[in-house]
């Protein structure tokens, strides 16, 4: 795993899936968190198929190649976001049982 991010995407996915487990949440629950780390992971690595590919076909700087680079890191960025926040909702219920 190259991608910095990834390994920070793993942690968290890590965690995720720990707390989970160790708070005993129920199938329909599950399937948040499930989601809510496919989304994340689907998002980075369109991310670096993106990257990749544009530093491949055009390696020197260009504008339209840092718009689509800087797009495609918000878009993980909103999935993560999406993520904390669906996560909040689901694990708050049992932190305060």
């Amino acid at each position: 795993m190259r991608e910095p991010n990834a390994r920070i995407h793993l942690l968290a996915t890590a965690i995720a899936m720990g707390a989970a487990i160790w708070l005993g949440l129920d199938g329909d629950d599950w399937r948040w968190i499930v989601a809510m780390i496919a989304l994340v992971w689907i998002a980075e690595i369109l991310n670096t198929a993106l990257e990749t590919l544009a530093d491949t076909l055009h390696p020197a700087q260009a504008e339209g190649i840092r718009i689509a680079k800087d797009l495609a890191a918000g878009a993980v960025l909103v999935a993560a976001i999406t993520a904390v926040l669906v996560g909040l909702l689901t694990f708050w219920p049992y932190l305060f049982q």
